[in-house]
């Protein structure tokens, strides 16, 4: 069948689908979700005999929030948070995988700029860092111990103390997307300046392996958290500058509420990493080689894994109906 003929057969089809999805409440989801299976052969049509056109795409998108559209409209579910974690959160990190990539590439140049900055400028380290933690590790440094800093105050005092910060840093990122993302993107450069700045200082004094054998047993999770809460910020603020068919106020609500549920997610995560950081990093120094090694990339690989990965399959299974709605 020509692809145009295919989309005068299934076009009211897929206008039903779009007025279904507009609706605040599905009063039938039942009979959506047997809808939703026809949706899924159309797109495998498509994907069949039309592979490069616009129509794969637009059906791809369309069956994604039929799918969350059913999902939301079930009064009735075992285990939400299950739920939230495994499927809703992937699926709109995948909508939203953009965002992610701006954010990631917002940050990387940031962690450049860092790293050239204080290597051409001896002073630089000391405007970004300050002349009291410049000092005091300079100290600390002497004394065979460069992450001395992160063994203050006790265990559970730095653990508490330590998530609200990073929660903090990250909601703040998050809401700065109300600017149009200008201050996400501050908060970014801010950040990724910070890093790049703050271990090239560490290569300066040659104890770069020292410094990050502890820093990033709790930063590959901390600092992959806050990236995320930016795309969220990112996102929030797309939604305001690019309401696209929607008006400006729903365009700005439907971004609130999906962006804020990405922010959500870092929770675990970040929580995750004020623990590390209070109860593990102190004593790096004590620690093997390969032990370290093995929470840095164990870490990174599951945050990496459930962000950059993981959203990918789910949404194969979303489209290829292996999720039933």
């Amino acid at each position: 069948m020509r692809e145009v003929a295919f989309i005068k057969q299934n076009k009211e089809k897929w206008l039903q689908f779009e007025k279904a999805i507009a609706q605040k409440q599905i009063e039938n989801p039942d009979e959506l979700s047997r809808l939703y299976l026809h949706l899924i052969n159309d797109l495998a049509y498509s994907q069949t005999y039309y592979k490069k056109s616009k129509l794969v795409i637009y059906l791809n998108d369309l069956a994604v929030r039929v799918f969350q559209k059913i999902y939301q409209s079930r009064r009735v579910e075992k285990n939400m948070l299950l739920h939230f974690f495994k499927i809703e959160v992937p699926l709109l990190v995948y909508q939203n995988r953009r965002y992610l990539m701006y954010a990631f590439a917002f940050f990387l140049l940031a962690v450049i700029i860092g790293v050239v900055s204080a290597a051409n400028e001896e002073s630089f380290v000391r405007l970004i860092l300050g002349d009291a933690y410049v000092n005091q590790t300079l100290q600390n440094i002497e004394k065979g111990d460069p992450v001395a800093i992160y063994k203050s105050g006790s265990n559970w005092g730095s653990f508490i103390g330590i998530t609200f910060n990073n929660l903090k840093v990250g909601l703040t990122s998050f809401v700065y997307g109300l600017t149009g993302g200008i201050g996400t993107g501050y908060i970014l450069l801010q950040n990724g300046i910070m890093l790049g700045s703050f271990q090239f200082f560490f290569e300066q004094q040659g104890v770069l392996w020292k410094s990050a054998k502890g820093i990033w047993i709790h930063g590959a999770m901390e600092i992959f958290a806050i990236v995320i809460e930016g795309a969220a910020g990112f996102m929030l603020g797309a939604s305001i500058l690019f309401p696209k068919t929607l008006s400006r106020f729903s365009s700005f609500k439907l971004g609130m509420r999906n962006s804020i549920k990405i922010v959500i997610s870092t929770f675990p995560f970040t929580i995750a990493a004020g623990f590390l950081e209070g109860f593990i990093t102190r004593y790096a120094d004590q620690m093997p080689n390969f032990l370290a090694l093995i929470i840095i990339f164990g870490t990174l690989s599951l945050i990496s894994f459930y962000y950059l990965i993981y959203p990918f399959k789910v949404h194969k299974k979303v489209i290829s109906g292996a999720y039933d709605a």
